[in-house]
């Protein structure tokens, strides 16, 4: 059984900075592109940011670049989002997801993409 299991959230002031976490129990993590998303009370679920399985390759939501770093640690299973200058509008519940991608390298930007989802965590930046 694959389980995500997301850390880092809590509530900042604008400004501030978070970094998430996102431990995954996959054998062969490195051989899975991963993603954040969030979702905001009343909107669709967003793709945030998304990196392939080697790292070498990364996406950004226009809203977040230069703001948020995507990044991975295959020897410790884990995937990051470094956020910097947050903003009230990036509040949001954040999870990250997973996907097997044995053959390519590349990343995902869609829900239907992935396989596996974390349970999120609440990010909460207040003005």
């Amino acid at each position: 059984q694959v389980v995500l299991v997301e850390s880092g959230g809590g509530a900042v002031q604008a400004g501030g900075s978070l970094r998430l976490s996102c431990a995954a129990s996959l054998r062969t993590f490195s051989r899975y592109a991963m993603g954040w998303f969030r979702q905001a009370p009343g909107k669709e679920r967003e793709c945030v940011a998304a990196i392939s399985r080697s790292g070498s390759s990364t996406l950004y939501l226009d809203s977040v670049k230069g703001r948020f770093t995507i990044s991975r640690d295959n020897a410790k299973n884990t995937v990051y989002l470094q956020m910097n200058s947050l903003k009230p509008e990036d509040t949001a519940v954040y999870y990250c997801a997973a996907r097997p991608d044995y053959s390519g390298d590349y990343y995902y930007t869609q829900r239907y993409d992935y396989n596996y989802w974390g349970q999120g965590t609440q990010v909460t930046v207040s003005s």
